[in-house]
């Protein structure tokens, strides 16, 4: 029988490959003190089906690239929901407290500001040419 693990998906951005985190308690052998351990395994995942959150259940096969040594089995359980980035979570508050157009006010600024940086930079590589 194949090694099999089985874990949360963690990334699928990247096209036919997962990374599948795998948390384990553990004890000291001196201290006796438990402690969490995440491993990190990339695993291929041929029809692309697994999502971020998801259980799923990988084994062990022959190797595919650099660094996936592990194919997707099954899906066990799909995720109930996305995970909201930092990022997102500071933006609705931030909408809450100062309202939502002056937000896009200070969006809008901050595109504009980042184009001319572009164009200042296109300008000083057509000076060197």
């Amino acid at each position: 029988m194949a090694h099999t693990l089985i874990g949360t998906v963690t990334s699928d951005k990247r096209d036919k490959t997962i990374t599948v985190s795998i948390v384990s308690r553990e004890t000291h052998p001196l201290y006796r003190k438990q402690y969490t351990k995440t491993r990190k395994y990339t695993a291929h995942d041929e029809k692309n089906e697994a999502k971020v959150g998801d259980r799923v259940e990988i084994a062990m096969t022959r190797p595919i690239s650099k660094t996936k040594a592990y194919a997707l089995v099954k899906v066990i359980e799909r995720s109930h929901g996305t995970v909201e980035l930092k990022e997102d979570v500071n933006k609705a508050y931030e909408a809450e407290k100062i309202g939502a157009d002056e937000i896009a006010k200070a969006e809008a600024a901050e595109k504009a500001t980042k184009e001319a940086e572009e164009e200042a930079e296109a300008e000083a590589e057509g000076e060197e040419a």
